[in-house]
């Protein structure tokens, strides 16, 4: 009987909530299990950068990597694994487009580490010391990863062969694309493991939407009482459907709250943000000489850049905020 395949897995600049949905394939990672042999996951068992280090060229059948980039660390690493790997999967939301840490984006690493060190209330750090990458006392030396100035996708600094999309990807994706693996039946590399079709499609309000859909108001989810039997469209309210893959199941939706777009955009499209503003542009319902309500209108969306590309900023065209 040959040798059960190797794979590994990694976990970057994310939350850690992609390690949990491994763990949430329940009884389905025994099937796993038996099926690859796991040659390197830290969070899960006691595995050393060495312990790769040591293996041959393309030694892992696949490497499933989540989280964005942001340090020198991270970048070492997912060069390693790529490497050492035939198959690199970008896994989750953070991986796939930069996430919600990508946000950071929007600062600059200055910024940030201002903020973090002396700046925030909760801060007591009168001698303004700051994180080194270097420090050397009585003849010892310590490093640590550079902190970079912009996070990034994961296809941003290694090529990528597939997408597991989702924030976290829910059971039936993430079996789906071990099954695949496991079976050797996976599509056209390049591709994300996930329907290309928009959320609206699948949603289960789709029926509710009138022919011809108009708005005249947005709303913010905590200042009404949504009908969670209606589009939230509709409603007001700002839902990432019409901009996002299908595949997840609804999961939002059928909770009662609007889509957030996790799943990122379809195929071909370029930036979700902007693909979501072209939406809301062709339903917002006013003249021209209704200007000033509509800005009035635009000012209930108080935070455009977290709420059109909460998971998207790394991977769209704006990428970060312009530098001065």
């Amino acid at each position: 009987m040959p040798d059960k395949p190797w794979v590994a897995f990694y976990w970057c600049a994310s939350c850690g909530g992609c390690e949990e949905a491994v763990v949430d394939i329940g009884e389905k990672i025994l099937e796993v299990v038996q099926a690859v042999n796991i040659g390197f996951w830290p969070v899960a068992m006691d595995f050393k950068r060495e312990d790769v280090e040591k293996k041959p060229e393309g030694f892992f059948v696949a490497s499933f990597i989540n989280g964005g980039v942001r340090t020198s660390e991270q970048e070492d690493m997912v060069k390693l694994l790529r490497r050492k790997s035939k198959l690199i999967f970008a896994f989750g939301s953070c991986s796939h487009l930069g996430g919600i840490p990508g946000l950071a984006n929007l600062y600059s690493r200055n910024e940030i580490l201002n903020y973090v060190y002396k700046e925030s209330p909760s801060t007591d750090n009168s001698q303004n010391i700051f994180p080194l990458t270097s420090f050397e006392d009585n003849g010892y030396a310590l490093h640590l990863p550079e902190f970079y100035d912009r996070v990034y996708s994961l296809d941003q600094v290694i090529p990528v062969d597939y997408y597991i999309p989702g924030c976290a990807p829910p059971p039936d994706i993430v079996t789906g694309a071990l099954e695949a693996l496991i079976e050797g039946n996976l599509p056209e590399k390049g591709s994300v493991l996930s329907p290309n079709k928009a959320l609206c499609s699948t949603c289960p309000l789709n029926e509710t939407k009138p022919e011809k859909l108009l708005i005249r108001q947005l709303k913010r989810p905590h200042e009404v009482q949504a009908d969670p039997d209606k589009c939230f469209l509709t409603q007001g309210l700002l839902c990432m459907g019409p901009a996002t893959r299908t595949g997840c199941g609804e999961r939002c939706i059928k909770a009662g709250m609007p889509c957030r777009g996790c799943f990122g955009p379809l195929d071909n499209v370029l930036d979700q943000g902007l693909s979501m503003l072209s939406a809301l542009a062709s339903i917002l319902d006013f003249s021209p000489e209704e200007l000033s309500k509509l800005e009035e209108t635009l000012e209930a969306c108080p935070d455009p850049a977290g709420t059109l590309y909460r998971f998207s900023l790394p991977a769209s065209i704006v990428k970060e905020k312009r530098r001065k």
